[in-house]
């Protein structure tokens, strides 16, 4: 299936190039979310119109992406969980729990921008979490996890 990027997407390509992709995530992922259209005579004649408000939105999107992982740059937060005498959590820490506390915090940040590579957080001690703010812009932040 051949689509037209509407936005730029991470290890597909970038804005207004013309993609083969396979027809599930075309039609499942890509057109249902506005990031991609069929590539058409007449989406194409219809995007090559819209190509400067496409452009536009896309640069404030990472100028603001930018500011928000300028000001996560040296950001460390500290999570409370129950915990046994080894350290263990009673239960686990995850994507959305991490997201909450650092919106909490008074980073907006979304639970899919959250990446952590190691799965679940299961036991005491300090970790390295990224954030995927845009397919150009990520930061990484400081979580510590103690008992309460």
């Amino acid at each position: 299936m051949e689509v037209i990027l509407l936005e730029k997407i991470a290890k597909l390509g970038d804005l207004g190039d013309k993609v083969n992709v396979k027809p599930g995530f075309g039609r499942n992922f890509l057109i249902p979310y506005g990031k991609a259209v069929p590539a058409t005579e007449a989406n194409l004649a219809d995007f090559e119109t819209r190509r400067a408000e496409l452009q536009a939105a896309a640069d404030t999107a990472l100028a603001s992406a930018q500011q928000r992982a300028e000001a996560l740059a040296e950001f460390s937060l500290t999570i409370g969980a129950n915990a046994g005498e080894e350290g263990k959590l009673f239960g686990s820490i995850g994507t959305r729990d991490i997201a909450d506390a650092i919106t909490s915090a008074g980073h907006k940040v979304a639970k899919s921008e959250v990446v952590m590579s190691m799965g679940v957080i299961r036991e005491i001690g300090n970790y390295e979490i990224g954030l995927r703010l845009h397919s150009d812009v990520s930061a990484v932040v400081t979580v510590n996890v103690e008992a309460e």
